[in-house]
């Protein structure tokens, strides 16, 4: 065999085998990023945020704000304040389901931009001085689900709906369900 067809041969082997390595790569599994911070503006107040990647669909979100507070009843009708900003914390772990649906489909993940659905946990403080009223700091937890989008490289959207359960009045006692409604608007740092 002659050095120019060994060279033939050699090269039509790399030339397959390139293809075939090419080809057969796992497509990398989509994934949450590791962990992402924000602020967001709302209907609702603003808030500053961070997720952090739980699972490759998973995130738990933090975050921390002044809510606007509109009419609030004690359900019975009775109402208990009106136009007030509390300060809130929250808690929520959020799946997100359609990552590698996105992903396959050429449509952005990055920001986890996607669909989700979560359990969302947050805490009001009410500042007694500030009610007529007396009450008691407001625990609520909520099922939600709701779509992220980006804009851009750096802005983002939010929408979510749900409902869950909200704990008021001065002995605590008073449990209500509660609709949850999120539109936002935030930057990513």
């Amino acid at each position: 065999m002659t050095i120019s067809k060994m060279t033939k041969i050699v090269f039509i082997f790399l030339l397959v085998m390139n293809s075939y390595f090419g080809f057969s790569q796992n497509v990398q599994e989509a994934s949450v990023e590791k962990s992402i911070f924000g602020a967001q503006i709302g209907i609702m107040g603003v808030w500053v945020h961070n997720e952090l990647k739980i699972s490759n669909q998973v995130a738990l979100r933090s975050e921390i704000g002044i809510a606007i507070v509109g009419l609030w009843t004690d359900g019975n009708g009775t109402e208990v304040g009106n136009g007030y900003s509390l300060p809130i914390v929250a808690l929520e772990p959020r799946w997100y389901y359609n990552l590698q649906k996105r992903s396959s489909q050429g449509k952005r993940i990055d920001g986890n931009s996607g669909n989700y659905v979560s359990l969302r946990g947050s805490y009001f403080f009410y500042d007694d001085s500030d009610i007529d009223r007396n009450l008691s700091n407001h625990p609520f937890s909520a099922i939600t689900w709701g779509i992220r989008r980006n804009i851009g490289n750096h802005f983002n959207y939010e929408v979510g709906v749900g409902g869950g359960l909200g704990f008021g009045n001065s002995t605590g006692r008073n449990i209500g369900l509660t609709p949850y409604f999120n539109l936002k608007i935030g930057y990513r740092f």
